[in-house]
């Protein structure tokens, strides 16, 4: 995918909304000092070449009853493009699941998950990864404590 075209006033929208993604346009425009219009349109424009992917709101797992948060590594037995996707679509699809990384390395996903306790841990491993025959192996590491870095523009 080629690098987008920004420019300074695109680059200031992406720092705001990075840091506030829940900024209503007339806040945005007030904080850049740009017309509503104008702001609304470069935001729609950035959007449109897909420099914005989405906009999401992050749930504290732990206050919904999912406290133990895993990143489970996943060993192929094979790399079939067809059997890899498919397994990929079949992990990001799983209850609990946060997200799913295709990786390089000894280890072909990483999936990180949220979940009530031990035992349901070792439900998504037993019920949702290991029974699909490309799987060679898996290997669960808990997370303690995550912490967000400093993103793309930091």
């Amino acid at each position: 995918m080629a690098k987008a075209q920004l420019d300074e006033l695109d680059l200031q929208i992406l720092a705001a909304l990075s840091t506030r993604a829940d900024l209503t346009n007339k806040a945005l425009a007030a904080r850049l000092g740009l017309a509503e219009s104008t702001c609304a349109h470069r935001v729609r424009g950035l959007r449109d070449r897909g420099v914005i992917r989405d906009t999401r709101i992050r749930l504290d797992a732990a206050t919904l009853g999912y406290p133990l948060e895993a990143i489970i590594k996943v060993r192929l037995a094979n790399h079939t493009g067809e059997k890899v996707n498919a397994l990929f679509d079949a992990l990001v699809a799983t209850p609990r699941v946060l997200q799913v990384f295709h990786v390089a390395g000894v280890d072909d996903f990483l999936v990180h998950v949220a979940v009530q306790d031990a035992a349901a841990l070792r439900d998504i491993v037993l019920e949702h990864i290991t029974v699909h025959p490309v799987v060679r192996g898996t290997e669960t590491q808990l997370v303690f404590d995550l912490r967000d870095g400093r993103g793309v523009l930091g």
